[in-house]
């Protein structure tokens, strides 16, 4: 599946007793009074040093390998009762990183009764890791009766992740955590003395992971801090929970706030809130803010209040920009290539602005921007919105040619297309001569479509050397084509379960979940299911059928599912046992096992032999170079997978397939499309490194999905900390990486490796 921002995925859990002797454990130790830090329980002296060097090589790679594993057995156990520090503290992570529910109990030991602060910091961190219910307790007690700031920063840190992991029939029992998130919030904002600011951004991001009722008020009084970083995450927090409690104070943030991150994130909520009175100030940003990453948020923001007043200033700044981009005269400045991203922002805003308008100047700019931003989604979808039965007039040709020309188009073209389903039946679009029915615009945009995903039989024909890939488009098109809802839907997506293509068969299967329960696509998708199992290289097809059988909910359906517990593939069996036990066919979670990892112990040592060292990476583009700092003590693996890769010239010509302004840039897909990787999968490394601008992260599609996808942060991102493996930091070319758009070139990616180290910052 496309590697995305967030993917949640089901822990690790294994068998039914060891899980009873895990809460046995954990009842027992709860019940012992505590204090701020139990007595050390071991007699040994303990040694305090906490970098990787202090830690034996030999120790080291036994981590190392039960991490790459998921293997989470006496051995790792062993390593939590070390007399060294360091030890303990990587065994801690580790635990958490293989987030075997049974290591819950041995945990709580060592964040209660560890003396070294720091170990029970990281005791914390995997607790939060695991997601699991049993280590809520101790982490509320130390919440309740510490008052050590970093201590008590990680138990809320944890509890949020907790809480966001419940499952529904824990609902309760998730409130109840997100109440106490808050609480502990709302009491560091109240101190007399200076709120700890880790404490404060943790606690920010755990309000937005657990959700608390009344929010708001508790979060919108750190808006006032001094610190830019604060208010920022406060931005970010009241964003994505849409909440509106501090947007009289955050307009005056937008116009006003030094920091280009807190006059985004203003932006960012007051068009997630539709904050009306915010029309003049969004639209003063949008236009005349001196960083893009303001002006695209503010662009935004317009589009959601679907303010049509907004629609001329946005046409003249983008005239202004086209004229930028195209003019050749020398005493013209070109416009910055970053800035076609802007471009791109404003087609999606007018497309919002004026839908069902048939506004023919916004339609015509749309048309002219076309040279310069390419047959993009933004601009089509924009023009599709605006005046659907002119965009069908002049697409029939070229969407069905780009099927056979460029996948990328025709992609683009099918997205446009299936706006139309959205048009209500029976009713005209405009009452101008020549219109068109709403039926008639829906019909004649699905035959389009019809032909698109018959392209092999349209009789058009090509002469090119290189290849086209037209497979990669129909994904698109069968979405598209499934938003009309046309009787005969099931009957085409089964035929699309027959495909070679994995992408394509993983969409027909998600896409076939989605229809009424239905026998014969049951039988269908348990064939399936058979011929994705021996795929060799994606198992995006096999996860999606599976996902689609488990919704059928019936016994066929269960027994179809079995034979995905016998695969090779370590997510494949988890996925199904996760499913199998939704459906109530049973738990079958001993069938889990540890992955087969493809690495060997000279990997390993290849690996964390690098660390201590200075890893930079030199990333040569289309539009510049820019340089990470890898991290190979914060992700060892994921640093030698991406070192690997970039010597053998994997990354070489591979396009930024996805650029999303003030988030981030992507790339490493070979096929382009966000759906590609190197044929296998890398176990994730989450680590303490936060996501600020310029960190360098592993994409997923769900937990242990990494492969040759990643991506760079235009702006921090707490909500990515600890979900995604951070194994990198740029440290030269920020200014290349704004420039990036959608479609830019890897040109090549060099590594260098000197004895030198540099710091590494964690919150």
């Amino acid at each position: 599946m496309p590697k995305t921002d967030i993917d949640p995925i089901i822990s690790m859990v294994s068998s039914r007793l060891h899980f009873a002797l895990s809460a046995l454990m954990l009842a027992a130790l709860l019940t012992i009074s505590s204090s701020s830090a139990f007595p050390q329980s071991r007699n040994r002296a303990l040694d305090a040093s906490f970098s990787a060097d202090a830690i034996p090589k030999n120790t080291l790679l036994r981590i190392v390998r039960a991490e790459d594993e998921r293997r989470w057995d006496g051995d790792l156990r062993s390593l939590l009762s070390d007399r060294n520090a360091a030890v303990r503290k990587r065994a801690a992570l580790a635990a958490g990183r293989i987030g075997n529910e049974t290591s819950v109990a041995d945990l709580v030991v060592l964040f209660r009764q560890d003396r070294e602060r720091d170990v029970r910091e990281m005791a914390a961190f995997a607790l939060g890791e695991v997601e699991s219910a049993l280590g809520a307790d101790a982490l509320l007690a130390t919440l309740k009766e510490s008052e050590d700031p970093p201590l008590r920063a990680r138990a809320i840190e944890a509890l949020g992740k907790i809480a966001a992991a419940l499952p529904k029939e824990q609902e309760v029992r998730s409130r109840e955590l997100g109440g106490v998130i808050l609480e502990a919030l709302s009491l560091e904002g109240s101190r007399r003395s200076a709120a700890d600011e880790l404490m404060v951004l943790l606690g920010l991001t755990a309000v937005l992971r657990a959700k608390p009722a009344n929010a708001g008020p508790v979060v919108a009084r750190f808006s006032h801090y001094s610190d830019p970083r604060i208010r920022a995450d406060v931005g970010n927090t009241l964003a994505r929970l849409k909440l509106k409690d501090e947007n009289v104070y955050l307009r005056k943030l937008l116009l006003t706030d030094p920091d280009p991150v807190v006059r985004a994130n203003a932006a960012r909520v007051l068009g997630a809130t539709e904050d009306k009175s915010s029309f003049e100030a969004l639209l003063n940003r949008a236009l005349k803010d001196q960083d893009s990453r303001v002006r695209v948020s503010a662009i935004r923001a317009l589009a959601s209040l679907r303010d049509a007043p907004a629609t001329v200033p946005l046409l003249q700044r983008g005239a202004t920009l086209l004229l930028a981009a195209t003019s050749e005269a020398k005493d013209t400045p070109r416009v910055h290539q970053g800035e076609v991203n802007e471009l791109l922002e404003i087609a999606s805003a007018l497309g919002r602005l004026r839908q069902n308008s048939n506004d023919s100047r916004t339609y015509q700019w749309l048309l002219e921007i076309r040279p310069v931003t390419g047959i993009a989604p933004e601009v089509e979808i924009a023009l599709a919105r605006i005046s659907p039965g002119n965009y069908l007039s002049g697409v029939l040709t070229p969407a069905q040619e780009s099927m056979l020309t460029d996948w990328r188009a025709a992609s683009s073209f099918a997205q446009a297309l299936g706006e139309m389903a959205a048009l209500a039946p029976g009713s005209r679009q405009n009452l101008a001569p020549g219109s068109k029915e709403n039926n008639e615009i829906r019909g004649d945009a699905q035959k389009i479509l019809r032909a698109m995903l018959d392209y092999r039989n349209s009789g058009l024909t090509i002469n090119t050397l290189v290849a086209v890939h037209s497979e990669y488009a129909v994904p698109d098109v069968l979405r598209a084509f499934a938003a009309f809802k046309p009787k005969d839907l099931s009957e085409v997506l089964r035929q699309h379960l027959k495909e070679s293509d994995v992408i394509i068969r993983a969409t027909a299967a998600e896409l076939l979940g989605e229809l009424p329960l239905d026998s014969t696509n049951t039988e269908v998708l348990r064939d399936a299911l058979k011929v994705a199992l021996q795929d060799k290289e994606l198992n995006d097809a096999a996860l999606a059928i599976i996902d689609a059988l488990a919704k059928q909910k019936n016994r066929n359906a269960n027994l179809a599912m079995m034979p995905a517990l016998d695969s090779s593939d370590h997510l494949i069996r988890r996925k199904a046992v996760a499913s199998l036990r939704t459906t109530g066919a049973g738990d079958f979670s001993a069938r889990i096992g540890t992955v087969q990892t493809r690495n060997t112990t000279a990997d390993y040592e290849r690996a964390i032999a690098r660390i201590g060292k200075s890893v930079q990476a030199v990333v040569l583009t289309s539009k510049g170079s820019f340089t990470i700092e890898l991290l190979p003590e914060e992700a060892p693996l994921n640093v030698d997978n991406f070192v690997q890769l970039a010597k053998r010239g994997y990354f070489n010509g591979i396009t930024f397939h996805r650029v999303v302004p003030n988030f981030v840039i992507q790339g490493g897909d070979p096929r382009g499309d966000g759906n590609g990787g190197p044929g296998y999968s890398i176990r994730c490394e989450i680590n303490e490194v936060p996501y600020e601008r310029g960190a360098v992260g592993m994409a997923l599609s769900g937990k242990d999905t990494g492969g040759s996808q990643w991506f760079v942060t235009h702006a921090p991102q707490p909500h990515l900390d600890g979900g995604y493996t951070v194994f990198g930091n740029v440290v030269a070319g920020m200014s290349d990486v704004d420039n990036i758009v959608r479609g830019d070139v890897i040109r090549s990616i060099s590594v260098r490796e000197t004895s030198r180290r540099l710091p590494v910052r964690r919150r």
